[in-house]
């Protein structure tokens, strides 16, 4: 095939506070080649997602450092456009960790083919992917959610706390979320969210919880932190499980980030808090993927996501989970070739 010139987004300087358009900056590659045993991949949709603004640190975390001057790593969906190894073909539907790049190439090992099991393709770095996985995980395998618990969520229409929250419900939990403006919690209320905080619009969070769950919470997901994980101590009921997804809160802090002040109350309500990597979990993609397919195709979860369309638009598509100006999760969408 032609040499195809292919665009990415670069990380060029890290972060102080808020991410801002002026730490990236897009470059032009060529591809040159396909050398041989190699697969060439044109990126449809790029995944952007919170644990990114860690890994723009130059420090010690559990993944390491984005390197500067180069493309940015994360999930991503793509069609083979061309292939000299065995096992992939022209028109394959691969995920890669190859980031934010219009087109690239890769070694076989470095993708993974995707049965996209009739839904669209984007779902799989979505509500089929990674951070449906994560409330998944959280929610089953951390927390253990049963029927008849009371769940709070945090960030409960982004794209991890929209699936939490559902995946609650169809356990048989009642579902407390809470998400920021009138549109949002609307959402919740549509995905069948019992009782709704629009945490923006109250006085008091800890108040607005106890009101929404009278009788206390029995599973908190979190992924929020600081203000909301002091909300759900306080409402906590005597051995509840708090699973730890992650705390955006404090993500773009420039310094210590104060703890809730009453922690003391995991000891007296003998609460289990427990974090975790959805990576340790990886184990139950193929089982989950299924599910959500299938869930999604009866209407049993419903799925909103913001697109973002061109590689140009990544710095915008990221700063926006830290802004609130996404709604589910934001993708990055590369129009399909044309030829």
């Amino acid at each position: 095939m032609a040499l195809m010139i292919s665009r990415e987004m670069r990380l060029i300087s890290r972060p102080v506070g808020m991410p801002v358009e002026g730490n990236f900056a897009l470059a032009e590659v060529d591809l040159g080649t396909l050398a041989p045993g190699a697969v060439r991949v044109r990126n449809r949709f790029i995944s952007t997602d919170p644990y990114m603004r860690g890994r723009m640190l130059d420090g010690p975390a559990y993944a390491s450092p984005f390197p500067l001057g180069a493309a940015i790593p994360g999930r991503a969906i793509g069609t083979v456009v061309d292939s000299t190894a065995p096992g992939f073909r022209p028109g394959d539907i691969v995920r890669s960790m190859t980031g934010w790049r219009e087109a690239f190439d890769a070694k076989p090992q470095e993708l993974e083919l995707i049965d996209t099991l009739g839904i669209s393709p984007h779902h799989f770095i979505g509500v089929a992917g990674v951070p449906g996985l994560s409330a998944y995980a959280g929610l089953t395998r951390i927390a253990k959610v049963q029927a008849g618990d009371i769940v709070f969520v945090s960030a409960a229409s982004g794209a991890v706390g929209a699936v939490a929250c559902q995946v609650a419900k169809l356990r048989g939990a009642k579902v407390v979320g809470s998400a920021g403006g009138s549109e949002k919690t609307a959402y919740l209320r549509e995905i069948g969210v019992d009782e709704v905080i629009d945490y923006k619009a109250v006085p008091n969070l800890g108040a607005a919880l106890a009101a929404a769950a009278p009788d206390g919470i029995d599973v908190y997901f979190d992924n929020v932190g600081g203000d909301h994980l002091q909300a759900a101590l306080a409402n906590a009921r005597p051995f509840a499980r708090f699973a730890i997804c992650g705390m955006i809160s404090g993500y773009n802090t420039t310094g210590p980030v104060p703890g809730p002040a009453n922690f003391a109350q995991v000891v007296g309500k003998s609460i289990r808090i427990e974090g975790f990597l959805t990576a340790n979990h990886m184990d139950l993609m193929p089982q989950f993927a299924a599910d959500m397919a299938g869930w999604l195709k009866t209407g049993a979860v419903k799925s909103r996501d913001t697109f973002h369309d061109g590689i140009e638009t990544a710095p915008t598509a990221f700063i926006s989970l830290f802004t609130g100006a996404n709604f589910g999760k934001p993708i990055v969408r590369i129009a399909e070739l044309s030829n």
